[in-house]
């Protein structure tokens, strides 16, 4: 069992946990992460580390909620346990001195971004940071990108804080104005990746995205989160996750992404009619008098 010590939301659906993890608090590097499992029956999902503490015996990851498991673990609080912890795995990013790097962080995304962009700023880097959300509500860790960057822009969907837009318009004004850009790591939805891609591959700037397949054993042996780069199959857990863009076969990973779209939204809905269920039996029931 993996304590929680501490558990926050950071937006709505988005939630820290502090597992106290000694062994992959002592190992764990940038652009790795863990596997996890709630309880004995339950599925095994991948978080990629936030950051990790190893003389507090600590690793932080940032989970939003999306279906069944990711509900019931964001349910978790401060002093809950997780059953199963295991990592750190996949190859941590490549750290060393570039020169310029546009760090995207798209959504929950800008989670994974925040450590390797911390390290590439204390290789020498010259950091800048892009982090996009749908709204200023979704928006997280500006404050500790800040503190690992020369410059931040945000932008949201729908105009409700900072630059109304996408990652990729301030992606597309940095090329335009002539910044010289080194390498652009981006991390986030399949399709916010996609684009910064092809966006870069036209420029021929070098370009690193990391990869959210579908994963259950972690190690390669499953074979449930391969992918197809350059044409050939590699695994994301063992050969990744972070992978050249310029390789990558996005319709492939969104196919692969979506084989068990409707079991999840199945298990999803199955999951909140029993919560619903559930309070309902305890309203009927609640001693006359009691709070809500």
């Amino acid at each position: 069992m993996f304590k929680i010590i501490h558990a926050e939301f950071l937006a709505p659906g988005i939630k820290r946990f502090v597992i106290e993890a000694p062994r992959i608090a002592r190992k764990q590097k940038p652009g790795q992460f863990v596997i996890l499992r709630i309880y004995e029956e339950g599925e095994r999902i991948p978080v990629t580390i936030e950051n990790s503490d190893p003389e507090r015996s600590t690793i932080s990851i940032v989970v939003q909620a999306a279906g069944k498991t990711t509900h019931l673990l964001n349910s978790l609080e401060t002093g809950d346990a997780i059953l199963d912890v295991v990592g750190p795995l996949g190859k941590p990013s490549e750290i060393r001195k570039y020169g310029t790097v546009v760090v995207v962080g798209g959504g929950v995304g800008t989670a994974m971004a925040y450590p390797t962009a911390a390290a590439l700023k204390q290789a020498g880097n010259r950091v800048l940071s892009i982090v996009g959300a749908r709204n200023q509500e979704l928006v997280i860790l500006e404050k500790e990108m800040r503190a690992v960057s020369d410059a931040v822009m945000i932008t949201t969907d729908d105009g409700s804080y900072a630059d109304k837009g996408f990652v990729t318009d301030k992606l597309r004004q940095l090329i335009e104005n002539g910044t010289r850009i080194d390498l652009v790591i981006a991390v986030g939805p399949i399709v916010m990746m996609k684009a910064v891609a092809e966006m870069t591959r036209k420029e021929n700037i070098h370009t690193v995205v990391s990869l959210n397949p579908i994963m259950i054993d972690g190690t390669g042996m499953c074979g449930g989160c391969r992918v197809l780069i350059d044409g050939k199959s590699e695994f994301a857990c063992v050969d990744g996750p972070e992978f050249d863009a310029h390789k990558v076969d996005f319709s492939v990973l969104v196919q692969r992404n979506t084989m068990y779209r409707d079991a999840e939204q199945r298990s999803l809905a199955e999951y909140r009619h029993s919560k619903s269920a559930e309070a309902g039996k305890c309203a009927v029931t609640a001693p006359q008098g009691a709070q809500a």
